[in-house]
């Protein structure tokens, strides 16, 4: 058995696309509309080969999505967990869950999606401002 994508819908393509691609760097790896159907399928991934974030974009949907606490949250392993947060604090991120303990943050896309940010080896020291931080909602 492979793993090979999961599936979020989405509202507003633009917004998620600049959360996923430019945020957090994932790469555009394939895309297909239908017409017919009035929807996208986008796949992204931090590498060709590697799983993949299949981003659903229904054209013509108007209103926002439920969220089920059944789905859980998308992970992805970075290089410095503090450096990521802070760049996704510059772009306008909410850090929902900070990484205190210089291991885990939880963020969420436009979409209310849990992101959760994984210190790639050991956890860094914990360390200022991020030991203080507090939580911002839920994840």
């Amino acid at each position: 058995m492979k793993f090979l994508h999961s599936m979020v819908r989405v509202l507003d393509l633009e917004a998620s696309l600049k959360f996923y691609c430019e945020d957090l760097g994932l790469i555009e790896t394939r895309r297909s509309d239908y017409e017919q159907g009035r929807f996208s399928l986008i796949y992204l991934a931090t590498a060709k080969g590697e799983p993949e974030v299949e981003l659903t974009y229904n054209w013509d949907q108007k209103e926002g999505y439920d969220n089920g606490r059944n789905f859980g949250h998308l992970a992805f392993s970075v290089e410095n967990i503090y450096e990521t947060c802070q760049k996704l604090i510059d772009s306008g991120v909410t850090i929902n869950r900070p990484p205190r303990d210089g291991w885990m943050a939880f963020i969420k896309s436009p979409d209310g999606i849990s992101v959760e940010l994984l210190q790639e080896g050991e956890a860094l020291n914990p360390c200022e401002p991020w030991v203080s931080m507090e939580n911002t909602g839920d994840w």
